[in-house]
């Protein structure tokens, strides 16, 4: 064999393992229960409950939220963010939170949010002109 073919195997099996490592991250989001049963580290989606308190005290500590969140199933449980508050986060529209539970607490370390779309106004506009 020459030497490009070694390289070219080489490559094929640094690129399998490297989307294997990847594959492990692309998981399906999991709600409260599920977290509570596994014990590790999950991604949970759901909207922030906004009829409950928001605690975030940037001059005693910037890296704790705390906040309440309902899953998909409509499970609502106490999240503390070891994070500082986002911005805008009273206005998204759904959250993503990795992170594992502690006792009846989701503890998350990472949080991504879905902001309302600034287009939205437009595109309900739009679409009531080409219905008139």
């Amino acid at each position: 064999m020459k030497k490009v073919h070694f390289i070219g195997i080489a490559m094929i099996g640094i690129a399998i393992f490297l989307l294997s490592q990847v594959a492990g991250d692309m998981s399906t989001y999991a709600t409260f229960h599920d977290a509570d049963q596994a014990g590790e580290k999950v991604k949970i989606a759901g909207q922030l409950a906004k009829d409950k308190e928001i605690v975030y005290n940037p001059e005693k500590d910037p890296n704790y939220t705390s906040f309440y969140m309902r899953d998909s199933e409509g499970e609502e449980r106490k999240i503390v963010l070891l994070a500082a508050k986002p911005q805008d986060f009273e206005l998204s529209e759904q959250l993503v939170l990795t992170g594992s539970m502690d006792g009846d607490t989701f503890v998350a370390t990472d949080m991504l949010t879905k902001c309302p779309s600034k287009y939205k106004d437009e595109e309900i506009y739009i679409k009531s002109e080409k219905k008139g």
